[in-house]
């Protein structure tokens, strides 16, 4: 069953209930700031930081949209690019693209000018939706991109002259279900890997993905009408949105906050009564920094109805796990390992149950399959490393217009996730490392993410990303750059007496004190780094020599 059914049954039984809440505190704070200034005593109005809709409301404006994209010859394997900030807007526009029978294509807000081109040019964008943020990063290729699609501006302000406005084109459009049959075979979204190796790829699925990943959301967390979930990545990532489906599935209302700031993330689960909260593991930390520091005072806030804090997007180390439940003992935890070839989170899950498995990813979620290969695609024992391939019904059709990728990783129906990881005795399943991120050096197999995960263990590190270095000698020495947590001090020579305790052969070489630059998922930006680092090392050597 399509999803966008699940829609029009909330709007049909829980029309006059909030689907969705915007909550901006930035924007709350600037103007506390700015009447300060100005001595100015009237209150703010909860409007300018706090906005909500209906389920009815939400399936009417889908509606709205779906029908102006089929005035405007929009259908069946068309495509309709969504690049906007987390906003109300946000799904119902998705939505309509969804009941329009086209193809949903969410952006990276992260994009620049070239890659938003790229991008449009390889999905075959045929509508691009945008918002305020992005007017500068189209200008200079407005013409080029009008060329072959129309432009709508979904934002606050002037309509830029390049662009037709949302608002004026939905207004008079149809509120009425559009009927346009959909079936779990039709295409129905694009999105696209997160280019860690250039460009990104664009990732075709179809309906059918899209409504097991909610299947799949309410299995593992169990949603109830009555849950509120609090969702802060961006929705354009198949992480934010198909944990918000199980909201969708269950009728219940969501939380979309603009902001990662701890105090942001604490006054909104306590002001709206949520009882989910999808943490990354740097916001998780800062979170726990801020309140060991004093800055959060826990006992200013009710947050009696929290249940449920998950994880994803990137290996968690125990460590924090560990430090989470001593503040929040109530909770429980879960996480959830995933890619966006696999509609994202889910194909292996961890399960709350299992908190004394902190640190594995699980085992196969619900509808899902799992196995550990060799290079030669043979299933390893238990125990040994391999790549972690899973099979399911949200594995991706293909990489869209890109058959020598596909052929790659899909095989017989089996994705190859490029994850290297090990099954424990009991059958869960622990990342290593990504395989391209595996360090060779002196023909050791280093796996950072141990690294790193040892290495969190010290007091005073926040955050930390090992990568390989080219070496004369060993071809790769392993190297650890470490960001300091505020207010701690740490030296070279502590860390290297700390390593003391791991096989000398895992040892990071060189020690570098800098911040850990991390995608709006989390992930560490390990290409950023070895750009940085490698090449400063390989000019250093060339001047030596």
């Amino acid at each position: 069953m399509p999803i966008t059914e699940l829609l029009e049954r909330n709007a049909a039984q829980y029309g006059d209930e909030v689907a969705l809440v915007e909550l901006n505190p930035e924007i709350q704070e600037v103007r506390r700031v700015t009447w300060k200034e100005f001595s100015l005593t009237e209150p703010m109005h909860a409007a300018a930081f706090r906005r909500e809709i209906t389920w009815s409301v939400f399936n009417e404006k889908a509606n709205r949209f779906a029908n102006l994209l089929l005035s405007r010859g929009i259908g069946k394997g068309d495509k309709v690019a969504i690049l906007m900030m987390n906003c109300l807007e946000w799904l119902p526009i998705y939505f309509g693209v969804l009941k329009s029978g086209a193809i949903a294509v969410p952006f990276n807000f992260r994009y620049d000018t070239d890659e938003i081109a790229y991008c449009a040019d390889l999905a075959q964008v045929d509508i691009m939706v945008f918002g305020a943020s992005f007017i500068g990063r189209l200008e200079p290729i407005a013409d080029q991109l009008s060329k072959k699609c129309l432009l709508i501006y979904a934002g606050e302000g002037l309509t830029p002259s390049f662009a037709e406005s949302y608002t004026e084109l939905t207004a008079n459009a149809s509120s009425q279900n559009p009927e346009i049959p959909l079936t779990d075979d039709d295409d129905g979204a694009i999105y696209f890997s997160s280019g860690t190796t250039g460009f990104p790829k664009a990732i075709l699925h179809k309906h059918r993905s899209l409504s097991h990943s909610a299947k799949v959301e309410q299995a593992h967390h169990g949603q109830t009408h009555d849950d509120v979930f609090l969702c802060i990545p961006p929705l354009y990532h198949t992480g934010a949105k198909m944990h918000w489906f199980g909201s969708l599935i269950s009728g219940s209302k969501a939380v979309l906050l603009k902001g990662t700031k701890p105090k942001y993330v604490i006054e909104a689960a306590a002001n709206e009564k949520c009882s989910i909260v999808w943490l990354l593991v740097p916001w998780a930390q800062d979170i726990l920094d801020d309140i060991d520091s004093g800055k959060i005072d826990l006992s200013q806030y009710d947050l009696s109805a929290w249940r449920l804090m998950h994880i994803g997007a990137q290996p968690v180390p125990p460590s924090l796990i560990k430090r989470w439940k001593s503040v929040f003992p109530n909770h429980q935890y879960d996480t959830n390992y995933g890619l966006s070839e696999s509609i994202g989170p889910g194909c292996v899950h961890l399960g709350v149950e299992n908190i004394d498995k902190v640190g594995a990813i699980g085992k196969a979620g619900y509808g899902w399959e799992t196995k550990i290969v060799d290079p030669a695609g043979n299933t390893v024992p238990r125990g040994e490393i391999g790549e972690l391939c899973v099979k399911g019904p949200g594995v991706m059709t293909c990489y869209y217009r890109n058959p020598e990728a596909t052929a790659e990783c899909l095989k017989d129906g089996w994705l190859f996730t490029g994850d290297m990881a090990r099954e424990d005795p009991d059958g869960f399943i622990f990342l290593v490392d990504r395989k391209k991120d595996v360090i060779i050096s002196g023909g050791e197999n280093i796996y950072p993410v141990q690294i790193e995960d040892f290495l969190r263990q010290m007091d005073a590190i926040k955050d930390v990303a090992v990568i390989g270095m080219p070496d004369r000698r060993q071809g790769e020495i392993s190297a650890a750059i470490i960001e300091v947590k505020e207010g701690y001090t740490l030296t070279e020579d502590e860390v290297n007496e700390f390593c003391l305790k791991i096989a000398r052969y895992k040892r990071p070489r060189k020690i570098i004190f800098a911040e850990i630059p991390r995608n709006p998922t989390g992930k560490i930006e390990k290409p950023v780094l070895r750009k940085r680092y490698c090449v400063e090392n390989l000019v250093a050597r060339e001047n030596e020599s």
